[in-house]
């Protein structure tokens, strides 16, 4: 395939080569996690493509798999390559790997307009939060680390919320090294959770979910008080979830980026129905 005289390749990416496309989200200041990639990759190793141009990797995208719903993400293309195509032909190769599937992503509000000719829709934009890790905590016996949690009881609470199942990326992202990973309980049940990890630049939440609002402030709260103090801490929030965007201005956070959350739905007329008032934040732009 040749396109402005260039050799393109589009093809499934090795382990190796989602490092470049983590590196190409950081330069594109998303700020992944560390160690975002043995994770991302344990939810869907097949989900991930390249763009190899003139044998040069120049580009990725992913379109990862939770059972009948999809997430892309991971748009990337090398900045000299970019108004040739080049992204054109990933998406249109990610959306054939997951055809038939309901399929979301969160998009760069400039892309939004080429995501609909693709057949998106807008569902509520996102904004990023940028704030500083305050360890002024009281103890809350409500706190549990998710290490001491079922793990099934932990996955089912997720799949209530998230509206889809990822055990295998759970497994792994509630172990990452350098994160933090806590439950809140009522009566010996889960009612919210989050994992705070390390990043290229602080720490991000990913996800902070909380049957209500205050269950979200204490998970906050004690997450923040275990990294160190006045680090950049990240919280990407629903805008539709007015709650959660409170939050995030009383801890002194400010908004400093925003995606458009779109879907393409395998049915016409339908939407995602996603309990959002438990969203307080995101669990990665890239998956969902």
């Amino acid at each position: 395939m040749t396109n402005h005289d260039h050799d393109i390749q589009i093809r499934q990416m090795t382990r190796e080569e989602l490092d470049y496309a983590v590196e190409w989200a950081r330069a594109e200041g998303w700020n992944p996690g560390l160690h975002d990639a043995d994770c991302f990759w344990t939810a869907d190793p097949s989900g991930y493509l390249i763009a190899i141009v003139d044998g040069m990797p120049f580009g990725s995208i992913s379109a990862v798999i939770y059972g009948s719903y999809a997430f892309m993400g991971f748009y990337v293309v090398n900045p000299e390559h970019r108004h040739e195509g080049i992204g054109f032909q990933l998406v249109e190769a990610a959306m054939k790997t997951v055809e038939g599937l309901d399929l979301g992503l969160d998009g760069v509000l400039e892309q939004v307009e080429n995501y609909e000719r693709a057949g998106f829709e807008v569902a509520y934009n996102n904004s990023r939060y940028r704030g500083e890790a305050d360890s002024q905590y009281d103890d809350d016996e409500r706190i549990v680390q998710l290490a001491d949690v079922s793990f099934d009881e932990l996955r089912a609470y997720d799949e209530s919320v998230f509206k889809a199942s990822r055990a295998e990326f759970l497994s792994c992202w509630i172990k990452a090294p350098e994160s933090v990973a806590l439950a809140v309980q009522e009566n010996g049940q889960i009612v919210g959770y989050t994992v705070l990890r390390k990043c290229y630049e602080g720490y991000k939440y990913g996800p902070l979910f909380a049957d209500t609002p205050e269950l979200a402030e204490a998970l906050f709260n004690a997450a923040a008080a275990r990294v160190p103090a006045g680090s950049p801490v990240f919280l990407d929030v629903p805008g539709v979830n007015q709650a959660a965007i409170d939050l995030a201005t009383r801890h002194n956070m400010e908004s400093v980026f925003s995606t458009a959350r779109m879907y393409r739905m395998a049915k016409p007329g339908t939407s995602m129905d996603l309990p959002l008032d438990k969203w307080f934040g995101v669990t990665t732009l890239e998956l969902g």
